[in-house]
């Protein structure tokens, strides 16, 4: 799927100038198509994992990062889906207190309990999830991880994403080397809301004040009032 620079503003919460000035420092991965930039998704999708790092740490998609008007901007643009990360995670839940000794263990339990939700084949599912893990682990860093697939999306225009909260901490293969204590498993309509609602995790899961919420073990009611607050604090970037 080819994506333009409007595209990508709008799924990642940021302007179309923050985009073009990632484009001119190299922040952001692109292609030319007659005389025009255009973004693969799935590299998109390979980037905003890539540039989850640690709460202080620099990086052009972390809202940690000082001096950087761009991340500012960032972290603080809302677009047209203010709540929809909520939504999402309304419909798929919190599981809290799962022990399991390893990711794939802890996959198939989780997606054993969403897929009743979602009302799918359950060993299908957590095939298509862990085909996925053996290609690239999709954590982002900080404890967190995002389990997904590239091209498996719900037929009813509802996106769903369970929060699944670990009793004790797995080994997950993350770039940071950090083991996963809390995993959001992702499954959009279409993918462009994969992408938005994948960068919205990403973001929210640099905030310290998340990451210390998380370790709490949360109920839904909590998790959900906090995302509702945050989100409710975006606002519309300007072009």
């Amino acid at each position: 799927m080819d994506l333009k620079i409007e595209d990508v503003a709008k799924l990642l919460n940021v302007s179309a100038t923050t985009i073009r000035r990632w484009l001119q420092d190299g922040k952001i991965p692109a292609y030319r198509l007659n005389h025009q930039y255009r973004f693969s998704k799935a590299e998109i999708e390979d980037w905003v994992l890539s540039h989850r790092l640690s709460t202080g740490q620099t990086s052009p998609y972390n809202a940690q990062a000082k001096g950087d008007k761009s991340v500012k901007e960032a972290h603080l643009s809302g677009g047209s889906q203010q709540f929809s990360l909520y939504r999402a995670l309304n419909r798929g839940g919190v599981l809290t207190r799962v022990s399991k000794p390893n990711k794939e263990e802890a996959i198939r339990y989780a997606t054993g309990q969403i897929a009743k939700n979602l009302s799918l084949d359950s060993e299908a599912l957590t095939e298509l999830l862990l085909d996925r893990e053996r290609t690239q682990a999709t954590s982002l860093g900080n404890g967190i991880g995002i389990p997904h697939t590239r091209d498996f999306f719900l037929k009813n225009n509802q996106d769903s994403v369970s929060l699944v909260l670990l009793d004790k901490p797995i080994e997950y293969g993350a770039l940071d080397r950090k083991p996963v204590h809390s995993m959001f498993f992702l499954f959009a309509s279409d993918n462009k809301k994969h992408l938005h609602l994948l960068a919205k995790i990403a973001h929210l899961s640099s905030l310290r004040a998340t990451l210390e919420l998380l370790e709490k073990h949360p109920t839904k009611e909590e998790f959900l009032k906090y995302v509702k607050d945050w989100e409710s604090n975006i606002q519309p970037v300007a072009e």
